[in-house]
């Protein structure tokens, strides 16, 4: 049975931030699945920020390390443009720069409920 919550991706366009191939094909998929409209998957920092000056974006789901470099730059830009975001990573959350800390981080495999209710719910989402 699906989360009520998941109706809240209904035609949102998420984009998606995650150089493990089968894990952004995982998740676009199941974006999809439940209505959204995916941008991307991307890589790289430089091509999410290429993305975000040429495609409405709704929201985002960043993995932290990417390769050989970190998300932090598209979080800052995503902040500035005022698009909710949320960290996905199995990493330990004492890496995020003090600035992000409020923001929602998940584990990987992502839980797509939880997400959806971080990104366009009403409340506060515990996603620790």
């Amino acid at each position: 049975m699906r989360r009520p919550a998941l109706r809240l991706l209904v035609g949102k366009r998420v984009l998606i931030v995650e150089d493990e191939y089968f894990l952004a094909d995982e998740t676009r998929r199941e974006l999809e699945s439940n209505g959204a409209v995916v941008v991307g998957p991307v890589g790289t920092v430089g091509a999410a920020l290429e993305l975000l000056e040429t495609e409405q974006v709704d929201a985002a789901i960043l993995d932290i390390h990417l390769a050989d470099e970190l998300v932090f730059p598209v979080a800052e830009e995503l902040e500035r443009r005022e698009i909710p975001f949320v960290f996905a990573t199995g990493y330990d959350p004492s890496i995020l720069p003090l600035k992000f800390t409020g923001f929602a981080l998940c584990g990987k495999p992502t839980e797509l409920g939880t997400i959806a209710e971080a990104l366009f719910g009403n409340g506060p989402v515990d996603l620790h």
